[in-house]
Formats: C-alpha cells, structure tokens, sequence
C-alpha cells in the first residue's frame, strides 16, 4: 500500500497526464500538492513509484507518466467518478429519448451515442433473447412458389426469412402447420419454443406434411435469429484519434477484432472478479484479454438490468491513457438511462 504522499502523487500524475497527455515532472508536481513538500521529495517519491512499478519515463531525461500498475491503483484506490453534468444526462435522454421502432434499434443507437459522448469506441449488447415470447408466426405469399416467413416477439422484435415453396406443397396442409405452431408456440418464451422443436413439434408437423424437414429447418433458422444475441459498434473511427497511442500494427488488430462479433463479444462480457463485482468494471491492458492488440487499451464495462426482460452490457474502448472518471460516470448513467427507456419500450410493445 502507497502513503498518503505518495497516492497524491499517483493521482495528480494520473490526472495531469489523461488531460494534458504530457509527462509530469517534479517541479509542477511540487506546487500542485496540497501537502507542502520540496521538488526533491517529488522527485524522490517518484522514483519510489517508479522502482515499484507505478510510474515510467519516456525518455531518460522526460518526466513521469503512469504505469498500467499506477492506472490499477488509480481506479481501485483514488478514483472519484466525475458526476455527470447535467447537459450530458439531458444528452443521454434526449437520444434514448426517440421514438423507435424496434428494441434493437434502441440497443444500436445506445453505442453510437456512448461514443459521441466519450469520443472513444462504445459497444452494446443486447444478450440472448430466449426469455422473450413468441407474439405470432405466420408465411406472406409472394409469388412463383415464394413466401416471406415472418416471426414476432413481444419485444417488437420482427425476424424474416424468404422460403421456396416445392411445387407439389399442400398450400392447405401448410396453413394448418402455421396455425399448429401459433396454437401450440404463441406466448411461449423462445427458449422454450426451441425446446419443443427438438422433442414434439416435428411428430405434429409431420401429421400435415409428408416433408416436413424444409419447414422445421426454416422455423428453426428464424427461431434462433430471434433469439440470437446482438452486438453494436459505435465510433468505430474514434480510435484513430489516439494513434499515437498505439502502434500501427496494434490499431489494425483491434479494427479487424471489432468485426469478430462473438470474440469480441467474448471478451466484453467476461465475468467480473470479487474485487471488481460493481456495477462498472475497468479492465486495463492484459486483463482485458490475451491479445497484444489490446495491450495499450483500457475497457470500460457495464451491465444493465430489464426487469423481466433479462440484461444486457454496454461498453467503452479506449487507450489507458482515458478520462477514467469521466468515462466512469458517464457509463455508469448510461446503463441506467438505457434499461429505464427499454423498459418503457418493452411496456410500449405489450400495449
């Protein structure tokens, strides 16, 4: 553990530097203390924090500017999240406050706007939807043996999927299928309907059709697109603005990994550790994953909670060189904005 000189220290050097991005020397660090003490002793202290890994140098003759370590101690130990301003909630409000047609497309604005508010790279994610329910199944016939399957949930998400139909298919048994699935299916939870189609459901197909396979396959396919999870980028460019924290090589790595939808899935949604279960989890450089991509980055994590609707995570990617309490903050307000206007949408959906 630091002494009280020395977490100042720590702190202002975090701070100074996250604004300013300049090492910090002793000489401007001495006047900014609020406890009197010699730029010698700065300097000996940072030397301390140096040997034990809190700070680095640049350059042999440069000042100080933190290590990963220091940024850890930083977020754990002297951290005060900045209370969000009272224009960015409205900020915040404004845009959740739209109206939308779809779940998802509140879950996809959510990212584009955490990174404006930021200017780092924001995602969104909306997890796995098998406790939503089955609102309705039903085929639009197109023309030519075609029709446009269509399924809805309650969540006012719509999934569809064009099917040919074969030229000898009963029209009249597979109308009877369509009520079969509504009858048995609607108002179920997804999860549960995708249950059914693994154990009685085809043996009731069956009964209609003498090919029953072409169908289950399409219900099967627009089941699981129902219920799969969704991931949103937003400012995917923000990161070019901190090139020169990053090596070329690093910021085409972490481009391409954002395309990865279920690795990079992956690594946002890692469980929390005991010293880190609170609402806003900050992993920095190698914790976040073990991809050298990633190394110069710092991720900002936060779930937020549906009442009855499951959860979801939102996140902000930046350099460690980042606003942490900022950011903070501003995450921290978001989730909760975010599951407030879900629920209103979920509610809006049901009415």
């Amino acid at each position: 553990m630091l002494t009280k000189r020395q977490e100042l220290i720590l702190q202002l050097i975090v701070r100074q530097y996250t604004t300013t991005g300049r090492p910090v020397g002793s000489k401007d660090l001495a006047e900014q203390l609020p406890v009197k003490a010699s730029s010698a002793t700065v300097r000996n202290e940072m030397a301390t924090l140096e040997q034990a890994g809190y700070l680095m140098k640049q350059h042999s003759s440069s000042g100080r500017i933190p290590a990963k370590l220091g940024y850890r101690y930083y977020v754990d130990h002297l951290l005060d999240p900045q209370a969000v301003s009272a224009n960015d909630l409205s900020l915040i409000q404004h845009s959740l406050g739209s109206r939308f047609q779809q779940i998802d497309e509140v879950i996809s604005q959510s990212a584009t706007m955490l990174s404006n508010l930021t200017s780092y790279t924001a995602f969104s994610i909306r997890s796995d939807q098998r406790e939503q329910h089955l609102s309705g199944f039903r085929m639009v016939p197109m023309g030519d043996h075609q029709v446009v399957a269509i399924l809805v949930t309650d969540g006012g998400d719509v999934e569809s999927q064009t099917y040919h139909l074969p030229v000898d298919l009963d029209t009249e048994a597979l109308e009877a299928v369509i009520r079969l699935i509504n009858d048995q299916l609607k108002g179920l939870p997804l999860g549960q309907v995708m249950q059914r189609l693994q154990t009685d459901i085809p043996m009731q197909v069956a009964n209609y059709l003498s090919q029953p396979e072409g169908f289950l396959e399409l219900f099967d396919h627009i089941l699981g697109q129902a219920a799969r999870e969704r991931y949103f980028v937003g400012g995917r460019t923000n990161l070019f603005g901190f090139a020169d924290e990053y090596s070329s090589e690093q910021l085409q790595a972490v481009y391409q990994l954002m395309d990865k939808n279920d690795q990079m899935a992956a690594i946002l949604d890692q469980p929390m550790t005991n010293e880190q279960s609170t609402a806003v989890q900050v992993r920095i450089g190698n914790e976040i994953a073990d991809n050298q991509a990633l190394a110069q980055s710092s991720l900002i994590t936060a779930k937020y909670q549906v009442p009855g609707y499951g959860e979801g995570l939102i996140a902000v990617l930046g350099p460690t060189r980042m606003s942490y309490s900022r950011t903070i903050g501003l995450v921290d307000a978001f989730r909760n904005e975010l599951a407030r206007r879900l629920l209103d949408q979920y509610h809006h959906y049901q009415e």
